[in-house]
């Protein structure tokens, strides 16, 4: 026989033949013909010592031949630069979304992160070395490169960037970007004078042209001080979801060609230069409803109070601060086929704004006069002109919240209500779950309540989502 082809072995006959192979200094192919002669000979079979290491670092590189049926699979490399500290929190988010992820660690990576971190979160093996005997006796960076559905680079070094838009192999990560036949990720990170070098911004259209996907830098304080631009690696949680919607079939996209409005957060309302009038909404469910229609393929204009969250990606945010300037950007913002009114806007505002701070005074409190606030949902719904097709508006309530938000719907003259109870002990301001009641309006004008059970607010808005795109469509 000049050449042995051997199939359908299971993994634990792989995983021996590789060890046996790998310490007698054969290739599996060479070491399955002395095997084959010593039984031809009435040596013992070899299968009778058949075992696995029982510690992870003695394990052969790879025991499987592919991922689990519906288990994604990615290679993580992990450059070297002061952000692979966020790699750590990226095996967690990758790992949360049900993906296996084996580590490959530069030298320079293993300055910030040691491959026993990364092992540890991870649960597999972590590979450092191109000539590694363990794992190169058959072809190890072959394997990583291929038996994975996806490989992420983060941090994407600008020195790793050099190599792959050159076609270099001197090291493992190299050898598994330049051998590889799967799609791509780069998270690139570095000082911002190093990103907006020319080299580096050759080496950026290279690798696009060549179809690699990326994701980021961000732009904010680097590591070095009094330095800021952009270079930061993003965040853990945006490049998990990258690479989900990489990995992931194409997801249905309902309100395609459609234009959705929403708002979020609280208002401000100002009473001097110092203190305003406002609330405890934090804008996490506006802004989760914003991602959630951007994912159903609509074009999202988000006008938001003041927050502390981070823009939707792919969504338009304008930021706000009064109940005046979120009406006026609302109208600007016209026309749209959806409007969603998830903002808690301030009822009043003082009628005359302190140039300066007020000052306590021997007579007490300086009086304030209240006046009304725009009511924006109520202004929008009963539009002529430019009025959506469908308004939704929010009831956040603290008592009798079905009545109340029976008495909002007919008042307001909007198509539906989403109704939620803010009451301290629920915990739903600021808090990361919504129980809520949608109420609409039948063909008869009846009002129709439908009552969801606890939900994080992106189930809530995925729900909403997908109920506004099944209305949309018989509307059509």
């Amino acid at each position: 026989m000049a050449s042995l082809t051997i199939r359908k072995l299971d993994d634990a006959i792989k995983s021996y033949l590789r060890l046996r192979s790998a310490k007698n200094g054969r290739s599996v192919e060479e070491e399955v013909r002395v095997i084959l002669r010593e039984y031809c000979e009435g040596s013992p079979a070899p299968t009778a010592s058949l075992t696995l290491p029982s510690t992870p670092a003695e394990r052969p590189a790879v025991q499987r031949t592919g991922p689990a049926i519906g288990q994604a699979s990615v290679t993580l490399i992990i450059g070297g630069g002061i952000a692979a500290f966020k790699s750590l929190e990226l095996i967690r988010r990758l790992k949360e979304r049900h993906i296996d992820v084996r580590c490959v660690l530069t030298k320079a990576a293993q300055q910030f992160v040691t491959p026993l971190s990364a092992s540890a979160l991870s649960h597999e093996r972590v590979y450092t070395d191109l000539f590694d005997p363990g794992s190169e006796f058959d072809a190890g960076h072959i394997r990583l490169a291929r038996e994975c559905d996806l490989i992420v680079v983060a941090p994407a070094t600008a020195d790793l960037m050099a190599k792959m838009a050159q076609g270099h192999a001197d090291d493992l990560a190299s050898a598994i970007l330049l051998a590889a036949n799967r799609p791509i990720l780069l998270a690139p990170a570095m000082n911002p004078l190093m990103w907006n070098n020319a080299a580096t911004r050759r080496n950026v259209l290279q690798l696009r042209r060549d179809g690699i996907h990326m994701i980021g830098p961000s732009a904010g304080e680097m590591a070095e001080s009094n330095e800021a631009g952009v270079g930061r690696m993003s965040e853990a949680i945006e490049i998990a979801a990258a690479a989900v919607d990489i990995l992931r079939p194409p997801r249905p996209r309902p309100l395609a060609g459609k234009r959705v409005l929403i708002t979020a957060g609280p208002t401000h309302e100002a009473i001097d230069p110092v203190r305003y009038i406002a609330n405890r909404s934090s804008g996490k469910q506006g802004f989760a409803i914003a991602a959630a229609a951007q994912a159903a393929g609509a074009d999202v204009t988000l006008v938001s109070g003041p927050v502390e969250l981070r823009d939707p990606p792919g969504v338009t945010v304008i930021r706000v601060e009064s109940a005046r300037d979120m009406l006026h950007r609302v109208e600007a913002a016209l026309p749209a086929d959806i409007a969603i009114f998830a903002a808690a806007v301030a009822d009043w505002r003082v009628a005359h704004e302190g140039e300066q701070k007020l000052k306590k005074t021997s007579a007490g409190m300086p009086p304030l006069q209240l006046v009304e606030n725009p009511d924006i949902l109520a202004t929008i719904s009963k539009l002529q002109d430019k009025r959506p097709p469908l308004v939704i508006g929010f009831a956040a309530e603290t008592e009798q919240l079905i009545h109340n938000a029976k008495a909002k719907i007919a008042r307001k003259g909007c198509d539906w209500i989403v109704a939620n109870d803010v009451s301290p002990e629920t915990g739903v301001m600021g808090g990361d779950r919504n129980t809520v009641h949608l109420l609409t309006r039948d063909d008869d004008n009846k009002i129709r309540v439908d009552s969801w059970p606890v939900m994080t607010k992106e189930q809530v808005a995925a729900e909403l989502v997908a109920k506004i795109a099944k209305t949309m469509e018989k509307k059509s």
